[in-house]
């Protein structure tokens, strides 16, 4: 009986390895998801704290705002607030995009959220330079300044996230209905910012 050829073993080694791999993947579940939702977890418990602390100094203070604080403007924070709650919604058609295997439907969903973002801190941007009160102007200032400070640079490392995904979408096949962790993570994390956001502004310029 003529024995199998040095190719043919190889081939054989390389379909038992690609099974056992499949089989060790199935073994253990893949829980990147829940890695991240615990992450934010841990986010949202230091912005709980930072919200914990405004609530304390507004509790104490005798008036709130500090008088000589300006009144604030809703404009531009409310317009704010509109691009990023609808950036959410732009964000989700891409993950529905990639799972119907439309990449290019991803690409232009996840542009148009990290424009929204770019012009969300362009906007807040402004609004910092044209604020009558500075860092060290009153307790309300500072814990302004804060808030919005964090979840900005939060806003930019969403950003960042989602152009990761951009990039990565022009390797062919990088995406797909079965694959596309990054696209969930990113989306997973923008919705968070979005949700934060909005309870700042409930904080800060509403109630």
């Amino acid at each position: 009986m003529q024995s199998p050829t040095i190719d043919e073993s190889k081939t054989s080694l390389n379909y038992h390895g690609a099974a056992e791999a499949a089989s060790h993947h199935e073994a253990h579940p893949d829980h990147r998801i829940f890695g991240i939702i615990v992450f934010l977890v841990a986010e949202g418990m230091i912005f709980l704290g930072l919200f914990a602390a405004y609530l304390t100094f507004r509790a104490v203070a005798p008036v709130w705002p500090p008088e000589g604080t300006p009144e604030r403007e809703l404009l531009l924070p409310g317009i704010n607030t509109a691009i990023l709650i609808a950036s959410s919604f732009v964000i989700h058609k891409g993950d529905t995009a990639v799972k119907n295997n439309n990449v290019a439907s991803l690409r232009t969903w996840f542009l148009i959220t990290a424009i929204m973002g770019v012009i969300f801190l362009a906007g807040q941007v402004y609004e910092y330079s044209h604020l009558e009160f500075g860092l060290k102007s009153n307790i309300y200032a500072s814990t302004f300044y804060v808030l919005t400070g964090f979840h900005g640079m939060h806003v930019c490392f969403g950003i960042l996230l989602i152009l990761a995904v951009l990039w990565r979408s022009l390797k062919s096949g990088h995406y797909s209905s079965e694959n596309h962790f990054g696209v969930e993570a990113a989306e997973i994390y923008w919705h968070f910012v979005d949700i934060v956001w909005i309870v700042l502004f409930l904080l800060l310029y509403i109630l």
